[in-house]
């Protein structure tokens, strides 16, 4: 069966500056990233199929999301302004049938992953937004900082361990994270099912909105805790966590990838190292989330054919 692997795409409406976010960077590695699965899969191949994502009707064909880096508030308008916004909530926040699979069975939550500006929209809440402009998805129970290592000229490299990383041959190469005008996760924030009521609102700080379930699906019993899957050291200029006062700043290290249930969020750019270890990773969690759909189906499936037996 094929899984339709989506990237949500503002690029057309991107400054000459952004354009290290190109979407054949994404689409080589992703494929990369498929034919290596399948050649470890080989009974049990996929027919991947990656596009880009311009309206709630490509969206709805998608099992799979990487919303990519760029500018967060020119992409959270682009969203709000061609009816992309709610979509790409519900996307996020409820529990879908997966597109492919006879509508029985399990309901799952379908992947997400947000790279840079994606990992801002998809932080519950944020600092250092423009006022008035920026709007964002959520789904990852944390509050991240915007371009917090500086400008476009203070974008830096740095050796990533992420022992998650197992498959290829140079698992044991640290990976090389890419930063350019990053955030940071600056605080993990209580695993809620609403708005993150306990972040205080201060100037040029904004929160997700609520992510209870409209009735159409039904939620999970319980949120699953964030969990850091990457960090980075604190640079030696390196401005002060946030613009917060009051709130402790103890971290040595800057959180720069985090995990929460089916949503993935990093703070560099993967696709732009040549390196597919977390792409490849990621299209495993997809894997996952497709096999034990399927697996659920085909129990559902053999019920109903003894119930009526």
């Amino acid at each position: 069966m094929p899984e339709n692997i989506s990237r949500f795409d503002s690029y057309t409406l991107r400054k000459p500056e952004e354009d290290h976010v190109n979407p054949v960077t994404y689409h080589n590695l992703l494929r990369q990233a498929s034919q290596k699965l399948d050649s470890q899969h080989r009974k049990n191949s996929r027919d991947w199929t990656f596009l880009e994502v311009r309206t709630p009707a490509e969206l709805k064909r998608c099992d799979a999301l990487i919303i990519p880096g760029g500018e967060s508030t020119t992409m959270s308008l682009v969203a709000a302004r061609s009816g992309l916004l709610d979509p790409l909530r519900d996307y996020v926040k409820q529990q879908h049938h997966l597109m492919w699979k006879v509508r029985v069975g399990r309901i799952r939550k379908r992947p997400v992953w947000g790279t840079c500006a994606g990992l801002i929209l998809l932080a519950e809440s944020a600092n250092r937004t423009k006022k008035g402009g920026q709007e964002l998805i959520g789904g990852i129970d944390v509050r991240v900082n915007r371009n917090h290592f500086g400008r476009q000229v203070e974008s830096f490299e740095a050796d990533l361990d992420l022992p998650y990383l197992t498959v290829g041959a140079v698992n044991d190469k640290p990976f090389r994270g890419v930063f350019i005008r990053a955030p940071i996760v600056e605080e993990i924030l209580s695993a809620v099912r609403d708005v993150q009521h306990e972040e205080r609102l201060e100037e040029h700080q904004v929160n997700a909105p609520s992510r209870k379930s409209d009735g159409r699906m039904p939620s999970e019993s319980a949120r699953e805790e964030v969990r850091v899957l990457g960090t980075v050291p604190k640079r030696a200029n390196e401005p002060p966590n946030g613009i917060i006062p009051g709130r402790p700043k103890t971290l040595k290290e800057d959180i720069v990838a985090v995990k929460q249930g089916n949503v993935f969020g990093t703070s560099f750019h993967p696709e732009l190292t040549g390196d597919p270890r977390i792409h490849i990773w990621w299209l495993e969690q997809v894997l996952n989330v497709v096999e034990q759909a399927e697996k659920n189906n085909e129990n559902a499936t053999a019920a109903t054919n003894d119930s009526a037996s």
